[in-house]
């Protein structure tokens, strides 16, 4: 954060952040109020609403484990962090910096979860497909990596990542 300029931009990265992870928090809290008891179906056999506790990460892989879920997840807060300060705050990063800012609510929303209660809320289920049961924050997950895959892929270009460095530049 060398430029002030990029001050504005950190400080609305940090409110989206809140913002995002609130949502996040608010629908589990719905799910465990409304859903404890029976599961509400959206479009039968298709999409509901049903409540469980993971206690572990993905498609409950890792269960139990939460030390270690815990310690990836700030390993993991750590890095978008370094990322999302160190990314140039302009027009041609702007999508990358967004999903930065989507990706950290969605593992801050389920680190909350694992620190506050020991396990993850999770309530979407498409029963169409019995795709396993998940929440709003693994939604920022997916599809904000998703889209950065796409970006490193197909839109940026090694050097456009030249930010990242740790190494010191030396100047001649």
């Amino acid at each position: 954060m060398n430029n002030k300029k990029n001050i504005p931009a950190l400080a609305g990265g940090v409110v989206c952040i809140v913002l995002l992870t609130l949502l996040d928090q608010i629908t589990k809290t719905i799910a465990v109020n409304k859903l404890s008891q029976e599961p509400y179906v959206l479009i039968d056999g298709v999409f509901e609403f049903h409540y469980i506790q993971n206690y572990g990460s993905a498609w409950g892989m890792l269960s139990g484990k939460t030390i270690l879920l815990i310690t990836v997840t700030l390993i993991m807060m750590t890095l978008i962090i370094y990322a999302f300060i160190q990314t140039p705050k302009n027009k041609k990063y702007f999508l990358l910096s967004v999903c930065e800012i989507v990706l950290f609510s969605g593992a801050l929303g389920n680190f909350i979860d694992r620190i506050r209660l020991g396990y993850v809320r999770d309530f979407i289920y498409f029963s169409l497909i019995d795709f396993p049961i998940f929440n709003v924050a693994d939604c920022y997950v997916v599809i904000s990596a998703f889209i950065a895959c796409i970006l490193v892929v197909f839109v940026y270009k090694d050097e456009d990542f030249s930010f990242l460095s740790i190494k010191r530049k030396v100047h001649s």
